[in-house]
């Protein structure tokens, strides 16, 4: 019985506030390429641990929060204004 406990827990990754590029890649759903480059931009919150990206799992909610209603107010506007397009080069 302990043994099956212990392997169920194998396969529920662990939460833990404080994650690692990895961890917070497969919690918002996008490559750690793509993470990595956001943090370094800024996009997301982050911060640097010695030399490596660290992300607060409840700022990453918050920021995602807010990402969500910066998008719900785009929505809001009137829907025959498109956003401008850059051309592709």
């Amino acid at each position: 019985m302990r043994n099956a406990a212990a392997r169920s827990n194998l396969l529920v990754p662990e939460l833990r506030e404080v994650m690692d590029i990895r961890q917070a890649s497969d919690y918002l759903g996008i490559s750690p390429d793509t993470l990595y480059k956001y943090a370094s931009e800024g996009f997301v919150p982050a911060f640097k641990l010695g030399n490596r990206w660290r992300f607060k799992r409840s700022r990453l909610d918050e920021w995602m929060d807010h990402q969500s209603d910066l998008q719900a107010a785009d929505a809001e506007l009137d829907p025959r204004q498109k956003k401008p397009v850059r051309p592709a080069l």
